[in-house]
């Protein structure tokens, strides 16, 4: 099921290929699990994100280093918080693994670690998570809209140096209008269905490229379809829907 949308004001017009915009998240329990993953969607994902749960299993750099082997570019969204010199440490010590993207969270000094030691590395700043909604903020004492708040975030990690964000879909449009279009959005929390889980700011395929995304985040859509009979024809649908977003 696809949405259509006539403005494409705010579509991405960077050169990225366009079967990389789509980032799989590979959140499964094993590096085992991830190869195997890894080997049954072959062509249809170019693009891995790899997180904490990989990360707790073990043998997690010695993936990202199988994974760009194989040709694939991998997103390491570890949000580096820490105290500014170990942030910025820790991303001198991933370049070596040839990570094209790496999540950082904190305030303006850790941002500022991190983009020091960038060096080609793509240094994302998160706004505000999208498991997160109004409600959650006000329980964490958070006396703003989430709109502003993403806002806000975004400006100063631009200001700093960062390459861009991640961004729920629902936020991009404010910050294109009010950002430009010279940095990244990365967008996850798509659900190309019904939402059903536990992300809350979500939007389809179609709404977040729409919307300003450069590049979408999908992880349980296409890991345990409902609609389809493998990962890989999931990824595949995904795939052709980016595919007439930005090719007609």
């Amino acid at each position: 099921m696809t949405t259509q949308i006539s403005n494409k004001s705010k579509l991405s017009d960077k050169p990225i290929p366009t079967r990389e915009r789509l980032i799989f998240a590979l959140d499964v329990a094993s590096t085992d699990e991830a190869k195997r993953l890894v080997q049954e969607l072959g062509d249809s994902i170019s693009f891995y994100k790899l997180g904490l749960e990989l990360f707790m299993a073990g043998g997690y750099f010695e993936l990202v280093e199988w994974i760009t082997d194989q040709g694939k570019k991998v997103f390491v969204d570890l949000k580096f918080f820490d105290v500014p010199q170990t942030v910025q440490s820790a991303v001198r010590q991933l370049k070596k693994y040839k990570a094209s993207f790496a999540t950082v969270h904190g305030n303006d000094e850790v941002l500022k670690a991190a983009v020091k030691e960038k060096n080609g590395l793509k240094i994302l700043a998160v706004t505000v998570l999208t498991s997160l909604d109004q409600g959650d903020l006000n329980d964490l004492g958070f006396k703003v809209d989430i709109k502003s708040l993403v806002l806000s975030r975004a400006k100063r990690a631009l200001e700093i140096g960062c390459d861009g964000v991640i961004s729920s879909g629902i936020e991009a449009p404010d910050l294109r209008e009010n950002l430009g279009d010279r940095f990244i959005i990365v967008t996850p929390g798509i659900r190309p269905v019904k939402n059903v889980d536990d992300q809350k700011r979500t939007v389809n395929v179609e709404e977040a490229f729409y919307n300003g995304a450069d590049y979408i985040v999908v992880g349980r859509p296409i890991k345990e379809p409902q609609d389809f009979n493998s990962p890989k024809e999931a990824a595949e649908d995904i795939q052709n829907r980016i595919k007439k977003i930005f090719e007609g």
